[in-house]
């Protein structure tokens, strides 16, 4: 039993993104978010952003715990906060890969600020009364991510020299993925695997976007069923 709203913090997953068959990203209704918030009758707040890094979501949740700190007639706020990031901060600038690939390149955010900002969102959260909870990453399809990011003319072959192989970008993707699931347990929060969901499909590829990285209806459909058996151990 969920008592209180459902505040959804995340990127453009949380936010029901998709990519539609004219290649443009566009919101959906029908995203996890609603359909769950529908079927289990609870009230959610979507303050889910596209292209959203941790770094944004703090700042974005530092805005919304203050408000939840000053409010005085409705009193502290109460429910879960559920928290989808790291897609965009495992990302790079793969232009400037792409023009140097012997040269060393970051990602968006680090891993270790990743990690510690991730932290962070979670003690604010507490602060305010919500109970967070974690939401593990989509796996991404990586040759479908290579053809998305060199579709304009970035090279293909530069980029894939820099990589290694290019399963190198599902492998680094999983590394975030992997953050997220000792965050949960150093800070003692509920873990909401929504990537085992996809990848216990004989082809979890069917559930994405042709960008490789957005789940597509069906994906929001597969997430949505997940988030069910959460909450009826919530």
């Amino acid at each position: 039993m969920i008592n209180g709203n459902v505040y959804l913090f995340g990127d453009s997953v949380a936010r029901g993104i998709i990519l539609n068959e004219e290649g443009h990203y566009t919101p959906i209704k029908d995203y996890f978010g609603a359909l769950a918030a529908e079927k289990l009758g609870i009230s959610l707040v979507n303050k889910a952003m596209f292209g959203c890094t941790i770094t944004k979501g703090l700042e974005i949740l530092r805005r919304f715990a203050a408000g939840a700190r000053n409010s005085t007639a409705s009193g502290p706020a109460s429910g879960i906060a559920l928290l989808e990031f790291g897609g965009n901060d495992c990302d790079f600038l793969w232009n400037e890969v792409a023009e140097k690939p012997d040269a060393e390149h970051q990602p968006a955010t680090p891993l270790e600020s990743f990690s510690r900002k991730y932290c962070e969102m979670i003690d604010s959260l507490r602060s305010t009364g919500l109970r967070p909870a974690i939401m593990t990453l989509p796996p991404l399809v990586a040759d479908r991510y290579l053809d998305w990011i060199t579709r304009k003319g970035l090279d293909r072959g530069a980029i894939l020299r820099w990589l290694g192989d290019v399963q190198q970008i599902f492998r680094w993707h999983e590394g975030y993925d992997m953050a997220v699931r000792k965050i949960a347990a150093v800070k003692a929060c509920p873990l909401l695997d929504i990537r085992k969901a996809f990848l216990a499909k004989n082809n979890y590829r069917d559930y994405m976007c042709e960008d490789g990285i957005h789940p597509n209806r069906e994906g929001h459909r597969l997430i949505e069923s997940s988030l069910e058996g959460y909450a009826a151990l919530a």
